[in-house]
């Protein structure tokens, strides 16, 4: 087998040889060559232009490797999510149908802190523009496409023994999440105390206050859970420019739980508000069609009051990724954060989220 590069010099012809061949393809690498790519948060993404000898074997000419990136103390804070990545491709990728980049490699250090992985080049792809938000037919895609991840493995017991890094939430995980987004929205409304409205930090703060109880809401008791991206958002999501057409990526939140609130957190994040209202319905409806019509008995009424629920993954995710980015903060960063926050507050009120938890 071959080793996990840490660099991207090492990714010579006769590493990136061994390594296709570990998987089967019958090939030589005669010569490579690599340009950085993205801007990825927890690690560092390049294109690989490789001179193949002969029958290619089906392997394409351009590939990606992502690898680690970062001092070994920030590689320690967000190790997890490279054990959740490298995870995802090596035991969960085939086993749904969601359209994502193939793995021709997967590989991980015994201390998590060094990955790699060879996957599809996707141009001419591009990812979403989270501030801008999605066009309808651009969300419609990536709705069908979190049916395609979410129904087969709809409550499957594999996922079970995976939990070790799934993490599924618990009581004692989410006490700490809740205490943990108390102090991390404090710091949050202060640093956009300008540029936030009143009812927006209300709102942010009555969230806060309520996720202990939500991260566990919907849970247990024979409710319904499946493998979840966790953070499927326009960032995160590759567009073809011929069309609607996406592929999601960056699977570092991959985890198991209530379904929907992957749907809940893509509509209230990646369409405007008035956008959202206008569309959210039908959209929600035909995810409950697309689960129906792959097997899962999920009726559309439930689906839609599991959708309001879900929608405090908002200011989770938002938040929280806010406040213990590694990277420095920039304009950029701060208008995604800024719209990803007021558009789940405004969903957030409209869907009276924190009422059903009062409830």
């Amino acid at each position: 087998m071959s080793s996990v590069v840490d660099d991207p010099a090492a990714l010579t012809p006769a590493w990136l040889t061994e390594a296709l061949r570990s998987g089967g393809h019958e090939i030589v690498v005669r010569g490579v060559r690599h340009e950085r790519i993205g801007t990825g948060q927890i690690g560092a993404s390049y294109r690989l232009h490789l001179d193949l000898a002969g029958d290619a074997d089906g392997v394409p000419k351009t590939l990606v490797a992502k690898i680690a990136a970062g001092s070994p103390e920030s590689r320690d804070r967000v190790k997890e999510g490279f054990r959740k990545e490298v995870g995802f491709y090596t035991h969960f990728a085939a086993l749904t149908d969601v359209n994502t980049p193939t793995c021709w490699y997967a590989a991980i250090s015994d201390d998590l802190l060094s990955f790699t992985l060879l996957l599809e080049d996707l141009a001419p792809a591009v990812p979403g523009h989270q501030a801008t938000g999605c066009r309808t037919d651009q969300a419609v895609a990536s709705v069908a496409n979190l049916a395609a991840l979410h129904a087969p493995l709809w409550c499957h017991p594999v996922l079970h023994e995976h939990a070790g890094w799934l993490t599924p939430m618990n009581e004692a995980s989410g006490t700490f999440l809740g205490d943990l987004m108390g102090m991390a929205t404090e710091q949050f409304v202060e640093r956009y105390a300008t540029a936030l409205g009143e009812q927006d930090i209300g709102t942010l703060r009555a969230a806060a206050a309520a996720m202990g109880r939500w991260t566990i809401a919907g849970a247990g008791g024979g409710a319904p859970f499946a493998l979840m991206h966790g953070d499927y958002r326009l960032d995160n999501l590759m567009f073809q420019p011929s069309g609607p057409g996406v592929s999601a990526v960056d699977w570092q939140t991959a985890t198991t739980g209530p379904p929907v609130r992957d749907l809940s957190y893509f509509l209230e994040t990646s369409l405007r508000s008035d956008q959202r209202r206008a569309v959210e319905h039908d959209l929600v409806i035909g995810y409950a069609a697309a689960l129906c019509a792959r097997g899962v008995d999920y009726p559309a009424d439930r689906c839609f009051e599991d959708y309001r629920l879900g929608m405090l993954q908002g200011p989770l995710i938002t938040v929280l990724g806010c406040i213990y980015a590694t990277a420095d903060p920039s304009p950029a960063a701060d208008e995604m954060f800024l719209a990803m926050a007021t558009r789940s507050c405004a969903a957030i009120r409209d869907l009276g989220t924190l009422d059903l938890l009062a409830g």
